[in-house]
């Protein structure tokens, strides 16, 4: 692999302004593709075969009033009056008229005759419904209903809009994820100790980004994809983009440190070395999250396709497009003298990455220890994991999906925001026993402890489908509420025994199946990605121990992510801090989601790292100089992407949507953790304890698996501009030893890349 990047960069070097008109040309294309023909991006997490969905499917294709959506328009009257005085409901009913006359709306209920007026008089709702299901629901209509119900603020009252067509979209590019990426440019100008330096990961990044995106928006065009796989799109293309870029130009700058270094040589090696590095762990990220797929859950999966080709863009852009960019630079790129070459290797042995290295393998056992145990207490949290959707509750207090829903609990009661809808087919049934089937199902229904009021049944055109509402007495987030839906689909042999159907549905019904549906592929899914981890760093280190060490180390990050997790949206812990509006389960595809993402993120953090000590074992077959030598050389860079990716999923953390919030903490912990505890102080102790059995690997496997050699190994020895030969890159053919000067191979000095003999 690294003899073929060598080739690869230096025809992109050599042709830097077609690289570069290239990549400026596909922006030009697919952005101009994605403005124009993107398409709607939806609001639900909808799972096909689930038993709330076939409802749904149900009642669109037998009762489509009732699977229309709702915008629930919730009023309180002013202070010291309700909303049944003669002056407060003759403005209510005026305006109840005319949203009745907003495009698409097909029935608006009357609260005065459906019962939704509260106890006290004070608060009231009506239920505008559309003929589009609630994704469908254009923002026109929901724009031209809101101002259609101002005349009631103009009268002192108060109103809210909530129900299932008011989810709001999910946005990005706030202020909040701006100051990630200024914070991402701050850490990148200390790492690389130049402005100009610290600019092109982000320039390059940037790019690829909104390549990416607009790419995404494009293809919504012809596929239904929620707002969040923009998003996640977004947070992950530029994490990996500018980390990627740093792990090549900062391996371009440490070898321009050695004066006699030619810069367009260093290009290539570094692309070569870095790059192929950059090529592996981009393609576990890749696989990881294109892995989604296996879950079954459509909108999980264009979510992690989408991000999977956002990264592969971001790999394409750090092995082309940073190569050309690099070399118009040229010797711009070169750090400032530091002092000769004799004085290099005594300020590298008193580094900070070699002292850390040291100080961590002095007592690896008790460093391994202390970090396993730290790790699994952080993780405690996660064995009360509730998995489940946010409800309006978990929505900024200011918005008016958050109001409208304390407004019902205030009049009506928590479980009111959690309303079932049940839905019995009834035409398997005989006709004379058709009502008194559905009679004894209310009847039970009626008589559960959790349950405070059943409506009276609906029959739809053909009278064959029957819809009942069953108001719970607890919240829609509350375990109780999740109990509670089970036990009525265990009530269906009321219906069945006659020969019908029970479904229940509901935007609470959706998301305890969603969560269901997940929570059973979840351990399939961690099962595929540990297993591929395992065949992709065998292949990369050519060991057995080292793969299984990183395997163990990912999975303690993912607990402690998720125990963190945990703590914090599902327990009330830093809820203030976080801007967190409401307690309530874990986002239902988070795990999920984490897992893929983490996996690929750990894999590269493993890579740069364990690679700089494989590639010094084999030039000195010393473990332990290895150990502190790789750690020493990679610290820098690694702390510095970890930082940078801390900064970025960081920025997300504060965005109004629950679930985008929970993504970024959730991914912005996850990899602190395993950046800092797993591979900066777990990975070096475990080395450590292994010693040369860390680097074994039994013959017959060792036969079977491909050989791609990540550190550049077989690279040619470096040499001048003068002596350079043209490579053939169709082949991928590179220069031999015999083909160039050798006298100025930095590969003598401890700074440089081990070449094997």
């Amino acid at each position: 692999m690294a003899s073929r990047l060598y080739a690869w960069a230096r025809w992109m070097v050599r042709h830097r302004r077609l690289v570069i008109a290239t990549w400026i040309l596909l922006l030009a294309v697919v952005g101009g593709l994605g403005a124009t023909l993107h398409g709607k991006t939806s609001t639900e997490f909808t799972v096909p075969g689930v038993e709330s969905q076939k409802a749904q499917d149900l009642l669109k294709e037998k009762f489509p009033p009732a699977a229309g959506g709702v915008v629930r328009v919730v009023i309180a009257a002013p202070e010291g009056r309700t909303v049944t005085d003669p002056a407060q409901r003759e403005v209510i009913d005026g305006v109840l008229r005319d949203a009745a006359k907003v495009e698409g709306v097909v029935d608006v209920s009357q609260p005065s005759s459906s019962g939704a007026v509260s106890a006290d008089r004070t608060i009231a709702f009506s239920d505008v419904r559309f003929s589009e299901e609630a994704s469908e629901v254009p923002e026109e209509a929901r724009e031209e209903l809101a101002a259609t119900v101002e005349p009631l603020r103009d009268a002192g009252m108060q109103v809210e809009l909530g129900g299932s067509a008011m989810l709001p979209q999910t946005e990005a590019g706030g202020p909040a994820e701006v100051v990630g990426v200024v914070l991402a440019f701050v850490i990148l100008a200390v790492a690389l100790g130049s402005v100009v330096a610290a600019g092109l990961p982000l320039l390059t990044a940037l790019l690829g980004v909104a390549v990416g995106v607009l790419g995404t928006m494009f293809v919504s065009g012809f596929v239904e994809m929620t707002g969040t796989a923009t998003t996640l799109a977004l947070m992950i293309g530029l994490a990996v983009g500018i980390d990627y870029a740093l792990f090549v130009i900062s391996r371009h700058r440490e070898q321009l440190a050695d004066p006699e270094a030619d810069w367009e040589e260093s290009i290539a090696r570094a692309t070569a070395t870095a790059g192929s590095a950059v090529v592996f762990a981009g393609a576990t990220v890749v696989i990881a999250l294109a892995a989604l797929a296996i879950t079954g859950i459509p909108f999980l999966t264009i979510m992690g396709l989408a991000g999977a080709a956002t990264v592969l863009i971001a790999v394409l852009v750090a092995i082309s497009l940073l190569p050309a960019v690099l070399g118009v630079f040229g010797e711009r790129m070169r750090p400032r003298k530091r002092g000769t070459k004799a004085e290099r290797p005594q300020r590298t042995a008193g580094s900070w990455g070699l002292a850390w290295a040291r100080t961590v393998t002095r007592a690896p056992a008790i460093v391994l220890l202390a970090g396993v145990l730290g790790l699994l207490a952080i993780a405690l949290p996660a064995r009360d994991l509730r998995l489940g959707l946010p409800s309006y509750a978990s929505q900024p207090e200011a918005t008016t999906q958050h109001k409208s829903y304390d407004l019902l609990t205030e009049g009506f009661g928590p479980g009111f925001n959690a309303t079932l809808i049940t839905v019995v087919d009834t035409e398997g049934i005989a006709r004379d026993e058709r009502q008194t089937t559905v009679t004894e199902l209310r009847d039970e229904l009626a008589a559960d402890k959790n349950v405070a009021a059943v409506s009276p049944p609906v029959a739809g055109p053909s009278g064959g489908l029957v819809v009942m509402s069953v108001v719970p007495r607890s919240s829609p987030d509350a375990q109780a509420t999740t109990d509670l839906v089970h036990r009525i689909r265990d009530q269906a042999p009321t219906v069945t025994d006659a020969g019908g159907s029970l479904y229940v549905t509901g935007q609470t019904a959706m998301a305890i199946d969603v969560a269901g549906k997940l929570s059973s592929a979840l351990p399939l899914f961690i099962g595929v990605i540990v297993i591929l981890a395992l065949f992709l760093l065998a292949i990369a280190f050519r060991s057995v121990l080292v793969p299984l060490k990183a395997a163990l180390g990912f999975l303690l990050s993912v607990g402690a992510s998720l125990g963190a997790s945990v703590w914090v949206f599902q327990q009330g812990h830093l809820n203030g801090v976080l801007d967190v509006a409401a307690v309530g389960p874990v986002t239902s595809f988070l795990p999920v989601l984490l897992t893929g993402v983490l996996f690929g993120l750990a894999m590269d953090y493993e890579v740069f790292l364990v690679s700089r000590m494989r590639e010094h074992y084999e030039h000195s077959k010393d473990p332990a100089e290895a150990i502190a030598e790789g750690v020493s050389r990679s610290a820098r860079v690694v702390v510095a992407a970890a930082l940078i990716m801390v900064a970025v999923f960081g920025g997300f953390i504060f965005n109004d949507d629950p679930i985008v919030k929970s993504i970024g903490f959730a991914l912005a912990f996850g990899v602190f953790v395993d950046a800092f505890v797993v591979r900066m102080m777990l990975v070096p102790a475990a080395m450590s304890l292994l010693g040369r059995r860390a680097w074994s690997m039994p013959r017959w496997l060792d036969r079977v698996l491909p050989d791609v050699d990540i550190e550049g190994a077989r690279l040619p020895a470096a040499a001048g501009p003068a002596a350079e030969a043209e490579v053939d890159l169709k082949k991928g053919d590179s220069p031999t030893k015999g083909d160039r000067t050798t006298d100025d191979d930095p590969t003598k000095d401890d700074d440089r890349t081990a070449v094997r003999a």
